[in-house]
């Protein structure tokens, strides 16, 4: 089967992607009820128009052809989800990245796949042993997945340039950040694999590092925490491999150092701990689940879900601005999920609706009278 860029066409697929108010769910919602993003493209007006607003401004066919074209100027192509290559427990994500852009080997990505995270200022002791262990993980063919930031990462990084590292970038795919990685980046762009899921050119804000860590988190069967403080970004890629059903693992530190705090916090809550790659390896060999997909599975047209003017009402008036879950939705409003994904869809196009982690949604501003 062909890939699902060139069934449906990338610039279709990417207008939709780059539209304002539509992420990652909305993009699979609208897909798996139209069957291609051709034809979503042209139900957007109504569906926001049902949810009270205008519709969004869709991206204009120049401006994703652009992109197109910078792509592959910069050695970079876009998978979306659904091709062949996709990797498979990155798709399993409830908000898998509709495209992703990648520079390098994506086959990388079919071998037992370990995160390694941990403090950007970490210690001398964390940097050598995330060195060494990823180096030791790499040689048993495991390939090794981090965010190319400093510290921890970065030891991941180059303690696994020879066998197989992939690197998640925050910002474009033609940003560089830490800048003292333009080499290691460009290293791994290379030799291993490069990631980003932002258009090329956009600089890395605090916004977007969630969404790194989510893709480091789905990419791995388990997430290594050599070295990390409460509260830190690594705890929150901990959390989400955790929340994902993946394995936790922490290295033990010193109860006098801040920085190992939140690894000491992880295993008293349950983690594994880690003291080596033999360690890493009894935790997730026998639970490698990779499956070889023979063919991507495509995206098919669901029965058309149209929500009644008082059902819209049932749903609107149990949202606030507070997140609440779109289980409890469902079961305080009497309604089927269908019909409640329907309602949030459209006030999500009409950009009265916003998503939050954890399946929760909050009404943006309050329903007209």
């Amino acid at each position: 089967m062909a890939d699902a860029a060139r069934e449906d066409g990338a610039v279709a697929r990417l207008r939709l992607i780059r539209t304002p108010q539509i992420g990652p769910v909305s993009y699979a919602q609208l897909l798996a009820r139209f069957g291609s993003a051709a034809t979503a493209l042209d139900a957007l007006p109504q569906l926001a128009a049902r949810g009270g607003g205008p519709a969004p401004a869709i991206a204009p066919v120049a401006l994703v052809e652009r992109e197109l074209v910078h792509a592959a100027r910069l050695g970079a192509r876009h998978l979306f989800l659904g091709d062949l290559d996709y990797p498979e427990l990155l798709a399993a994500l409830d908000d898998a990245p509709p495209v992703i852009m990648l520079r390098g080997r994506i086959e990388l990505c079919a071998r037992l796949t370990i995160a390694m995270v941990g403090a950007r200022n970490a210690s001398a002791a964390a940097c050598r042993f995330a060195r060494q262990l990823a180096a030791e993980l790499g040689q048993e063919g495991v390939t090794i997945v981090s965010g190319l930031a400093r510290g921890v990462d970065t030891a991941a990084h180059h303690g696994s340039l020879d066998t197989g590292t992939v690197g998640v970038i925050a910002g474009g795919i033609d940003v560089v950040y830490p800048p003292e990685n333009a080499a290691l980046q460009e290293r791994i762009a290379g030799d291993g694999l490069l990631i980003a899921e932002q258009p090329p050119g956009t600089e890395p804000r605090a916004r977007h590092f969630p969404y790194r860590n989510r893709i480091i988190a789905g990419l791995a069967l388990g997430t290594v925490v050599v070295e990390a403080a409460p509260k830190s970004g690594s705890l929150i890629t901990a959390r989400l491999a955790g929340e994902l059903g993946r394995e936790v693992m922490a290295v033990p530190g010193s109860p006098l150092d801040p920085r190992a705090q939140g690894c000491n916090a992880l295993i008293r809550d349950g983690a594994t701990l880690v003291q080596s790659a033999t360690d890493v390896l009894e935790t997730l060999r026998p639970i490698d689940t990779r499956m070889v997909r023979s063919e991507p599975t495509p995206f098919a047209a669901a029965p058309p879900v149209d929500a009644t003017d008082a059902e819209r009402r049932d749903v609107i008036a149990l949202l606030g601005p507070v997140p609440v879950a779109i289980d409890e939705l469902i079961r305080q409003s009497g309604h089927a999920p269908a019909i409640v994904q329907t309602v949030l869809l459209e006030l999500e196009l009409a950009g009265r609706l916003e998503r939050h982690a954890g399946a929760r949604v909050a009404l943006l501003f309050a329903p007209h009278a």
